[in-house]
């Protein structure tokens, strides 16, 4: 009893010490970005302002602009690059990070426009028309035209609960669209891409695109009634994410795609975006005996993981 009373002071000691150093570091970080996004308020509060007023706060064309075609540029742009390494197989400096080595090398033309034309299909005559009930939600809200830009730390917060509405959502629909029925009519389309690349995010069938892709990333702004400008940075980013998952390179100082790579060369392992619920229901325990979980972390030098940590050569038959 006296071991474990003097245990329980030390891990209490330890933890305590912990979480006050943690939240002094988190509040140091925020207070130093929050005098640097201070510094450059007036000139976004500005610029924001001119741009409500160059539209004569337009409503409906302001939230097109920040929810839709902001969103597709950061997309398309990302892609575009992306897509000429996969074409061309250049710059080079792309390609030698590559996951699944000898696949989309290059990539099938075919496939690819087929790819293209069904990722347009759903920006247009799906995510589109989803913005409709959207606009009239954050209209009820009333901040989301607001002439005030929101603070730094409650773009923090905003983009915390996003993130963690879209882990749940994504987890659970991406799941439920991998039961047999489901997933033979459903989300087949997606996995034909056993080798992903960026344009394949939203490269899915119309119901799939709704439930999985769309929902998850439109839910968290619409219960914050968040600012028209936070929204547009969310999609932007989860647009990006999403490529960086599917891209097929894992690239230096960005997140890691291995994850999601791995749920398209495995199927049944790694269903959601940052882990946490497949550790808790543990579809992960494959992925986390393989060569891939050793390499999923932020490559921080210039040599590719896969150098670093090569998969095992296969024995001979």
């Amino acid at each position: 009893q006296e071991k474990l009373w003097d245990a329980m002071k030390i891990s209490a000691c330890v933890l305590g010490t912990g979480l006050l150093i943690f939240t002094a570091l988190v509040n140091f970080v925020s207070w130093y970005v929050q005098n640097i996004w201070d510094a450059s308020g007036h000139f976004w509060q500005t610029a924001w302002l001119k741009f409500y007023y160059l539209y004569e706060g337009d409503e409906w064309t302001i939230f097109l602009f920040g929810a839709a075609l902001v969103p597709a540029l950061a997309f398309w742009c990302f892609n575009g690059i992306l897509m000429v390494a996969d074409i061309t197989g250049k710059p080079t400096f792309i390609t030698r990070y590559r996951i699944q080595l000898g696949k989309n090398d290059p990539v099938d033309m075919k496939k690819l426009c087929q790819a293209i034309y069904t990722a347009l299909f759903n920006q247009f005559f799906i995510s589109l028309p989803m913005l409709v009930p959207m606009f009239y939600i954050m209209k009820w809200w009333g901040n989301t035209f607001s002439k005030e830009l929101p603070t730094f730390q409650w773009f923090l917060v905003e983009l915390s609960i996003f993130t963690l509405l879209e882990e749940i959502l994504f987890y659970y629909t991406h799941r439920l669209v991998h039961l047999p029925l489901l997933y033979k009519h459903i989300h087949k389309k997606h996995h034909e891409w056993t080798a992903p690349i960026g344009v394949v995010s939203i490269y899915a069938h119309p119901v799939e695109h709704i439930l999985s892709n769309t929902l998850p990333v439109m839910t968290g702004p619409m219960i914050m009634g968040s600012h028209i400008v936070s929204i547009a940075a969310w999609f932007s980013l989860a647009f990006i994410v999403t490529s960086i998952s599917h891209c097929g390179y894992h690239l230096p100082f960005l997140p890691s795609p291995e994850f999601h790579d791995f749920h398209h060369l495995k199927f049944n392992q790694c269903y959601g975006v940052l882990g946490v619920l497949d550790y808790l229901h543990g579809t992960d325990t494959v992925f986390r005996q393989t060569k891939a979980y050793k390499r999923h972390r932020v490559l921080l030098s210039l040599t590719p993981l896969s150098e670093n940590i090569p998969e095992e050569p296969r024995r001979a038959q």
